[in-house]
């Protein structure tokens, strides 16, 4: 007797078709692959490639990518971000000591006047290892004097010293993205804490007042347009310079869905909200990222701003 095969009358989600103003024609292939390979001949991560960037093939034609210290395991879960996860510790991944040296001799080589140094969460460390991220800022700035330096930090478990210590260290843009409005927290960052985020970001600004704050958030995740207006306003409650906008598309079927893909006239209104309360530079569309065009954003801001140290 035939088995009898049974179907699944639920009818399945269907995913979200990328609209026309979401698709990226210019693919830049060899540019791309040329930066990976001198990226591991110094055993480099990059942000651009662990979280599947979808300007990763203008940024690294363009010579640009955001250094990912402190290995390339992150020891939380956020359900938006496709850098792996685990313990460093129980994978017996040590912190590269040479890292801050091969940063700052690889952002020489690419002739970087403005760099980029992120990091993967490390909860597993006492300093949440904001001295390896210090040690890497100082390196890169002594190696590249001219450059404009911006680091881009977990909120070190709200280790107020562990800020301060990246900040002495002499980074020109300080960024700490709150990445969602509060209510989605618990979905898309279970293991953060918004009022906790803020505080990192208002700390920053008034131990380094010279140093330019800023902070991204992406939509698309549910959030309604005033949910985000009331965000920008708890940004500029904590005095930050400058907020980038974008749209999250899901890197990968194990991450979080996309709710709705915002239309660019949401983030016009976004982008002239933003200013009319206070901020120096609002980067609001569709591609971008905290990083993205991080230079021209600076440039910007610190038009509007001429007292800060960029």
């Amino acid at each position: 007797m035939d088995s009898l095969v049974q179907l699944d009358p639920r009818p399945k989600k269907q995913r979200l078709r990328l609209p026309e103003f979401l698709r990226k024609p210019d693919t830049h292939f060899h540019s791309v692959q040329l930066l990976k390979n001198d990226l591991r001949g110094h055993n480099l991560h990059t942000v651009c490639e662990s979280a599947r960037c979808p300007n990763i093939h203008e940024c690294f034609h363009r010579g640009a990518a955001t250094f990912m210290i402190l290995g390339n395991i992150c020891t939380r879960g956020c359900t938006f971000c496709s850098v792996p996860k685990g313990s460093p510790e129980k994978q017996e991944m040590p912190i590269d000591p040479l890292e801050p040296e091969n940063v700052a001799r690889m952002a020489a080589q690419m002739g970087l006047r403005y760099v980029v140094i992120t990091s993967v969460n490390r909860d597993d460390l006492a300093d949440g290892g904001s001295h390896h991220f210090a040690e890497t800022v100082r390196r890169v700035r002594a190696a590249l004097p001219e450059a404009t330096v911006e680091v881009l930090t977990p909120d070190f478990c709200g280790d107020l010293d562990a800020v301060a210590r990246v900040l002495d260290a002499g980074p020109h843009v300080f960024n700490h993205n709150m990445e969602t409005i509060a209510r989605l927290y618990r979905r898309i960052r279970p293991q953060a804490n918004y009022q906790q985020s803020l505080d990192v970001l208002g700390f920053a600004r008034s131990y380094r007042a010279d140093v330019l704050t800023k902070s991204g958030l992406m939509v698309g995740l549910g959030e309604t347009e005033d949910e985000v207006n009331g965000l920008l306003r708890d940004l500029r409650g904590v005095h930050a310079d400058v907020a980038t906008i974008g749209q999250y598309l899901q890197p990968t079927r194990r991450n979080v869905e996309v709710s709705e893909h915002v239309t660019p006239d949401r983030y016009e209104r976004w982008q002239a909200y933003g200013e009319s309360i206070g901020f120096k530079k609002v980067f609001a569309g569709p591609f971008v990222r905290s990083s993205y065009m991080a230079d021209l954003v600076n440039h910007s801001a610190r038009e509007a701003r001429p007292e800060a140290q960029v």
